[in-house]
């Protein structure tokens, strides 16, 4: 049984798309998408720099747009998917795997994520919050003192990593004053995602659902609120509001994955993130990275390996 799971804000890397636009056809994709979400996509895509894509208005819709642009690679339409039995998407990584499930075309999944991408940047402007990531500690001592410093659990993430977020000034608290045996790293993000600073993009958001029409999904999509499997389109896209203000909780997904038997787990690009934790959290579950256009004949292998019945 092979799951796809699609990565969230922090993965993107400069020039990801690059080797991506020379596959035929990619050009008038990311040209599609650009008109969509109203970013320049293929510059941030190929020629801007780390610190550009870094801004939350161009790395949310960047990120979405490289994962669409990797499944129509592998499966020359999205959707459907086959060989896949669920989908699920961290953080941002929702809009993904909400398309790639047909509950939003492509191109309203740019949309939605340009609205998403700019709102959240205002949000984080607002006033100085962060995130930082608590690696290691026992789980209760871990909550505990993320909670004493009046921060959010913000991202569970399983295999031991919680990522907290709020004021700045209370996350270099933390990391001066950790929980037993664990450490703080700081995250390049912009503000405090997945937190109540977030109200006002989830705001925004809530006016750009109600232009659209979701569908229902085609395949199990896998809620990252709760781990829950999602089976209507309004649904969906309502989780797709909340979930800017309410915690990821990626440790329930895994935690679903395991439940439904799967075998296989494929993360799309950016990649790493995501198959890193499976490593940790699925033992005894393949694994595969999609990177460049080169890993496209070894990805469409491990769906044949892991699809249902293989």
């Amino acid at each position: 049984m092979l799951v796809i799971v699609c990565p969230g804000q922090g993965s993107q890397v400069p020039g990801l798309l690059t080797p991506w636009l020379e596959l035929p056809g990619m050009n008038e994709r990311i040209d599609a998408f650009a008109a969509a979400c109203g970013t320049d996509l293929r510059a941030h895509g190929t020629t801007s720099d780390e610190q550009t894509i870094r801004d939350t208005a161009v790395a949310q819709p960047l990120i979405v747009a490289s994962g669409l642009l990797a499944l129509q690679a592998i499966f020359e339409s999205v959707p459907p998917l086959p060989g896949v039995a669920a989908i699920s998407g961290h953080s941002v990584g929702e809009i993904t795997a909400a398309a790639a499930a047909g509950v939003l075309t492509p191109e309203q999944a740019m949309s939605f994520v340009g609205v998403r991408g700019r709102e959240m940047a205002k949000a984080s402007a607002a006033h100085p919050t962060g995130m930082s990531a608590v690696l290691g500690g026992a789980p209760e001592e871990v909550f505990a003192a993320i909670e004493s410093h009046g921060l959010t659990p913000a991202n569970v993430n399983g295999a031991g990593q919680v990522v907290a977020a709020g004021d700045l000034d209370a996350l270099a608290a933390l990391a001066e004053n950790p929980p037993a045996k664990a450490r703080v790293r700081a995250l390049a993000v912009a503000g405090a995602f997945h937190t109540h600073y977030m109200a006002s993009a989830q705001e925004a958001l809530m006016q750009e659902a109600r232009q659209l029409q979701p569908s229902r999904p085609q395949l199990p999509l896998i809620s990252n609120a709760d781990g829950n499997v999602l089976e209507d389109g309004e649904t969906a896209l309502e989780r797709l509001v909340a979930q800017v203000c309410s915690p990821v909780r990626w440790d329930l997904c895994m935690e679903q994955f395991a439940t439904l038997g799967v075998t296989g787990v494929l993360e799309l690009i950016p990649s790493g993130t995501l198959v890193g934790l499976a490593k940790r959290a699925l033992k005894g579950v393949d694994r595969f990275a999609v990177e460049g256009p080169d890993s496209l004949e070894a990805a469409r292998a491990f769906i044949d390996a892991h699809r249902d019945g293989a």
